[in-house]
């Protein structure tokens, strides 16, 4: 028992992936040797604009696959040790689990319910479990699905529990379990739950398809008037995890107001962590959006695990769960689900200063989310913390301020055994527009403002204080979510993380600061480069495919000739064998592989790039960025959707993001239809547009062939009039430039 006792309760195993390694480093430098070309083969008195501009992209593109290697090199995998859990730690500490949802529409309140009731099954002690639901949209129908789920809730834990049910969200559960070869009695209870599961949905779809007929009274009374952007705090204890036999449940929906900026998503976890720190205070922290549904119901055990570990869990502030999704469409043809960016940057980052923070899918210790350093908490203790600094960090409710003293002095609770409806003043106070004001929230603590993508800076403001964080991907996987369905729910997720990301980019909360100042390590921060710079990284691609079509119009080239041609085409060709390779490793398809590549070039070159105009002007004080919610898909119609022959097709509207697609597709077929019509100017000294000119603008036709079906199809899968008449004429204008370029002139 005494060396059971000292096994660590988790591990890191680092991986070996030699010929990875080998082939990345070849690639980087066939990348140095096509830039050297360019520094050793200028003439003195001949230094075009396209070759300064080729060397410009390609040198970062070179800088972003330094990036990209570094972050790959030390691949790591995180193996935990549940059943030493209770061996070593003899009471399971509280865990306080959060849900995120904003729109009742966008995120149907089915799939609310189906996460909600799969963290309540969670295969841990119901008495240190605690859900908070945050609806951002002060939807009745929301809190109303969650009142008839909390019903439902009190038979189906207890059946999840006494059958060792794996799959705890019903929706999942009822569409793939098979009852022929189980007992009776099974059977009989299966068919109860799938009964009484079914008229729970039916009973929210049938309030939420007429909502005129509903009735605002009792419980539902204080919804009446509210609307979206303007309605006070409400807080409801549905169960209160004393008398129920659950987890609690408690729905949040705090203050809004139109005067008052509400930080999005950001704005709702800080309320969360004040409210549940008043009513519960657990230690750590659990936040999921609303569809991403429990798969694996010991992933809490698997966390503590690490947050809990003497040796080596101290320093640990958050643990993070891969996203996972079910029912995807085959082949991935929107590049959704991200397997091989998981698994050989993501992982690879788990061998640094840990993983970023996703934003949904996370375990956090609480009192790393208060803006503390690992190792102040014994300075806390030595020396209690000045109430006025406690409230101009926390703010000025008393209650809260206690409860926060305690997590942060780490001493016991003291809401063991009081019920959460006696805190309800109280978390009112803390969830209204005006709390936050004067303090901490969003700057130094909890999650920060600033940026759409609240995750990224909110992951960069921890590791800065010197916290690691750790993956874990237990089998089977921990949480499970759909992926966007269609080509504008991808658009509208992409544009926003490219808006946001470059805001981060560009912020005191940047790799760059949190390396200088902070406590980031080289090698870590520079992993985030990866992901901060997507926004920065479309300018460079935009100026490089429009580079190509400038060289074959104006008939001049960047590319190398002769043997020199073999570095690029060497490089191309390296470069989809590798990615190729990493695909097939995983078990994906070629096909897999190909909508993957093709997605990367679409959305780098248009989504992106209107992203990162949208974070100019939001920089430069013009214009605020606007968080566009992602539709999320009915539970009850996913797996019919994927089994659609259409569900892989490309559907477009009159986004700005198509009008960018749009055109560099029409810039490149007047490229290539100028050059096979043989209109192009008269080559200069020789240095006319060569094979790797038509390569790559052929490259991009292929890349955008969906758009190119667009222009000609009809309906939702064609482009529409206006789209195209803004593209055609953005695509003259830039034809029109090339045309009176001087490209002959030169750069002394």
């Amino acid at each position: 028992m005494a060396n059971q006792e000292n096994l660590p309760l988790y591990e890191k195993v680092w991986l070996k992936r030699t010929f990875q390694r080998a082939i990345d480093i070849l690639i980087l430098l066939l990348l140095f040797s096509l830039l050297s070309y360019r520094l050793f083969s200028i003439n003195n008195t001949f230094f075009t604009l396209p070759w300064f501009l080729a060397f410009s992209c390609e040198s970062w593109f070179t800088f972003t696959w330094i990036i990209l290697l570094n972050a790959k090199w030390s691949p790591a995998v995180t193996k935990t040790y549940p059943n030493r859990l209770l061996q070593q730690v003899p009471e399971l500490p509280r865990v306080d689990l959060f849900v995120t949802t904003a729109d009742p529409v966008l995120e149907p309140p089915t799939i609310t319910v189906n996460t909600v009731l799969s963290l309540l099954a969670l295969d841990y002690p119901v008495n240190k479990l605690a859900c908070y639901v945050s609806d951002d949209g002060c939807s009745v129908f929301t809190f109303y699905g969650l009142l008839e789920a909390s019903k439902f809730a009190k038979f189906w834990v207890p059946f999840c529990k006494k059958y060792n049910i794996q799959v705890r969200a019903p929706f999942r559960y009822f569409s793939e379990v098979t009852k022929s070869e189980d007992s009776q009695q099974f059977k009989q209870e299966w068919i109860l739950m799938k009964d009484m599961y079914d008229n729970l949905c039916q009973k929210i779809e049938d309030v939420t398809r007429n909502p005129s007929s509903f009735q605002f009274e009792g419980e539902f009374a204080v919804f009446l008037n509210t609307e979206k952007r303007n309605h006070p705090s409400i807080i409801k204890v549905i169960l209160d995890g004393l008398s129920d036999g659950l987890p609690h449940l408690i729905y949040v929906s705090r203050e809004k107001r139109p005067k008052y900026e509400h930080n999005y998503k950001g704005g709702a976890m800080n309320v969360l962590t004040r409210v549940s720190g008043l009513m519960t205070n657990a230690p750590f922290m659990l936040n999921v959006d609303c569809d991403m549904f429990v798969n694996n119901p010991k992933i809490i055990q698997h966390a503590i695990c690490i947050l809990v570990d003497s040796k080596n869990g101290k320093d640990v502030a958050f643990v993070q769960c891969f996203q996972q999704f079910y029912d995807g469409i085959k082949d991935d043809p929107f590049g959704n689900q991200w397997v091989a960016a998981f698994e050989y940057i993501i992982r690879g980052m788990a061998g640094l200063q840990g993983p970023h923070y996703c934003g949904t899918n996370t375990i956090h210790r609480r009192y790393a989310i208060y803006g503390f350093y690992p190792n102040e908490r014994q300075y806390v203790k030595k020396g209690k913390l000045a109430e006025k600094i406690l409230i101009q960090q926390f703010g000025s409710s008393k209650e809260f301020i206690k409860s926060a003293t305690q997590a942060i002095e780490g001493s016991d609770h003291s809401t063991n055994g009081i019920s959460s409806s006696n805190f309800i003043e109280e978390a009112i106070q803390v969830s209204n527009c005006g709390y936050e004001y004067g303090t901490c929230w969003g700057k130094k603590m909890g999650w920060v403002y600033g940026s759409i993508t609240e995750d990224v800076p909110t992951g960069l403001n921890i590791h800065r204080k010197g916290w690691r964080s750790e993956p874990i991907t237990p089998d089977p996987t921990a949480f499970m979510g759909s992926a966007p369905g269609g080509l504008l729910t991808t658009m509208v997720q992409q544009k926003r993380w490219g808006s946001g990301l470059t805001v981060v980019f560009f912020s005191k909360h940047s790799p760059v600061m949190g390396i200088l100042f902070g406590k980031i390590q080289f090698r870590a921060g520079l992993s985030y480069f990866w992901l901060t710079n997507w926004g920065l990284r479309s300018v460079f691609e935009v100026s490089y495919a429009a580079l190509v079509a400038y060289c074959i119009i104006t008939n001049t080239n960047i590319f190398p000739k002769g043997l020199g041609l073999w570095i690029p085409l060497t490089l191309f060709g390296i470069y989809t064998i590798h990615t190729l390779q990493e695909y097939l490793s995983k078990g994906l398809s070629i096909r897999c592989w190909w909508n993957n590549q093709r997605m990367i070039t679409m959305r780098s070159t248009s989504v992106w790039f209107i992203g990162f105009l949208s974070a100019m002007v939001k920089l430069l004080g013009i214009s605020d960025t606007v968080f566009e919610v992602t539709q999320k898909e009915n539970p009850n119609s996913v797996a019919a959707a994927r089994d659609d022959a259409d569900a892989g097709r490309f559907t477009f509207d009159e986004s700005s993001a198509f009008v960018v697609g749009t055109t560099i597709l029409l810039v490149q077929l007047t490229a290539l239809v100028v050059k096979i019509l043989g209109v192009q100017l008269e080559a200069h000294s020789g240095n006319g547009c060569g094979i790797g000119e038509l390569m790559c603008s052929v490259y991009l036709v292929v890349c955008y062939w969906p758009f190119l079906k667009g222009l000609f199809a009809g309906g939702k899968y064609g482009i529409p009039l206006s789209t195209i008449f803004k593209s055609a004429l953005l695509a003259f204008i830039f034809v029109h430039f090339c045309r009176i370029t001087d490209t002959r002139s030169t750069i002394n």
